[in-house]
């Protein structure tokens, strides 16, 4: 370049916080990053840098049935095992007066032994009168939201219908409509149109009965549905 150039030149550069290794996932207004594992063990909690969280080595839920590599898929033990933890997961979130409002597989994290973890709070804080205490907004996917005129009207009925979403997920290692895809013209009208209609998928095993209990609106708590979870389980005993 000659002295006459007095063009700017910007590099950008990767940012990470002190101690983080690398950005594991983001979000519209933060992210989550790896941190040495020694330090987490000993400084979970807070500091200048932000929040250090458990990791889930596992991933998501969603990774690890659809994109892994694994050539023995989970057994229907271990996928109605993973249907009883997210319904106590949202039991003991509700029993807090806490509306999820984002319930789905990416949002709900494997540890070590493959239990779940449940992340992502878009959420709702209620007083004991249900009045909104904080609002956070509800963001369901389309596949996991319940239909309805207001989107941010939220409370454990869309939770709940989100949950039986993911149920089917769960049990079938893929969302609801598969022969609606991502990204076409139209599909989230599609699904919707089929939600509004009660056109509920019939296809899975085990567990159907719930997940239509969870679309229609059928429980009036997530403890109904773990007891009826745990029931099914119980039927399935590891060989």
């Amino acid at each position: 370049m000659s002295e006459d150039d007095d063009e700017d030149v910007i590099i950008y550069r990767h940012y990470c916080p002190p101690g983080v290794k690398r950005a594991l996932a983001s979000g519209s207004s933060a992210f989550i990053g790896e941190v040495n594992d020694f330090t987490v063990l000993k400084l979970k909690g807070s500091s200048a840098a932000g929040l250090y969280l458990e990791r889930a080595v596992k991933g998501n839920i969603y990774q690890y049935l659809v994109e892994s590599t694994s050539p023995s898929p989970p057994t229907i033990r271990q996928r109605l095992s993973w249907c009883r933890e997210s319904a106590e997961v949202v039991v003991h979130v509700h029993s807090r007066n806490i509306i999820h409002c984002d319930i789905q597989p990416t949002n709900l994290l494997l540890d070590e032994g493959l239990h779940i973890k449940l992340s992502d709070f878009q959420g709702k804080l209620l007083s004991l009168d249900k009045m909104i205490l904080l609002d956070g907004g509800s963001s369901e996917p389309t596949r996991f939201s319940r239909p309805r005129d207001d989107l941010d009207n939220a409370d454990i009925h869309t939770d709940l219908f989100a949950l039986g979403c993911t149920i089917y997920f769960l049990i079938m290692g893929n969302a609801v409509y598969p022969d609606i895809k991502d990204g076409e013209e139209g599909w989230h009208e599609a699904v919707r149109a089929r939600f509004t209609k009660q056109q509920f998928p019939d296809d899975m095993p085990v567990c159907a009965d719930l997940a239509w209990k969870c679309w229609l609106g059928n429980y009036n708590s997530a403890k109904e549905l773990l007891s009826d979870i745990m029931l099914v389980e119980a039927a399935h005993p590891e060989p």
